[in-house]
């Protein structure tokens, strides 16, 4: 007996899918929208999907900034060094945890556990990186997020799902133990290596709690930091905006922050499309075991 294919299910399922597309993809083209908009079109349509009478004049004056790009600069240098740093520290920590003959490995693994549980806190922490004079440094937003107890076990249970015979083989023909981590191993892993470098890109680049507890010098400031500025200074900054560089051009508090939030966006954005094809798989693969 042949079964009649569920149409109306099929339905169902694609009208749901379309309807969370657009409610995801709303938010954003709306904030694209606003920030390209002048402000007599913002307030006649606020929650507009197109842009209306377009502007860049929100862009001008954000861009005229030099804290923007310096925020710019320390929010690139955080996140690449805390995802080089951070990724090559879970390879050198996860590939030892996924061999058995390790001794204490389940010691180590509880250990690991527990920090995913508990922590020491907000106020020992703050005098630990006084301690250890990283106040008002780019490295007290590095170091407190470079090891996870999370990514470190995705990685572990990655490294664990490889067939052990390469190794095997690999030692065989002489292969020593750093040689088959980098050589073999590394290259094998790049779906689960891509997939942390996306978490801790995300997580470095959208970094605002650590920032506000360990930063106070301007200068040094992240992006996140920069943004909270902007939206708390939009009106001032839009009231001493020169009238005559602007024309018939109007600025507001809400055009100059959605801009900015626009110019946080981009570089995420452009990141993302090229470790999606690695984002499934290394979750996958690196969730399979305990």
């Amino acid at each position: 007996m042949i079964r009649r294919k569920p149409e109306m299910l099929d339905v169902i399922n694609y009208t749901l899918i379309t309807l969370i597309c657009v409610v995801m993809l709303y938010p954003f083209m709306n904030v694209v929208s606003v920030s390209l908009s002048s402000y007599s079109s913002y307030v006649q349509n606020p929650l507009m999907v197109w842009p209306e009478d377009v502007t860049l004049g929100a862009y001008k004056e954000i861009m005229k900034s030099g804290m923007l790009w310096r925020s710019y600069a320390n929010t690139i240098i955080v996140t690449v060094s805390g995802v080089g740093i951070g990724i090559l520290l879970y390879i050198l920590t996860a590939y030892p945890l996924s061999k058995k003959a390790l001794k204490g490995r389940r010691t180590l693994m509880l250990l690991i556990v527990f920090t995913m549980l508990f922590n020491g806190g907000l106020i020992p922490n703050f005098y630990l990186m006084r301690s250890l004079d990283l106040l008002d440094t780019l490295a007290s937003l590095v170091l407190p997020a470079l090891l996870t107890g999370f990514n470190l076990i995705l990685m572990k249970n990655f490294f664990e799902s490889l067939p052990e015979e390469i190794e095997e083989a690999a030692r065989i023909d002489g292969a020593s133990d750093p040689y088959i981590l980098f050589r073999i191993v590394v290259p094998l892993s790049k779906p689960i290596i891509a997939t942390l470098c996306l978490f801790a890109a995300v997580g470095y680049w959208n970094n605002f709690f650590n920032a506000i507890v360990y930063i106070r010098n301007p200068d040094n400031w992240p992006l996140m930091l920069y943004l909270r500025e902007v939206i708390e200074g939009a009106s001032t900054m839009a009231r001493s905006a020169n009238a005559a560089e602007m024309g018939a051009e109007m600025m507001t508090s809400e055009t100059i922050k959605y801009a900015t939030l626009v110019l946080v966006m981009i570089p995420i954005l452009c990141v993302y499309p090229f470790l999606q094809k690695y984002f499934v798989k290394g979750i996958m693969l690196g969730s399979v075991k305990g």
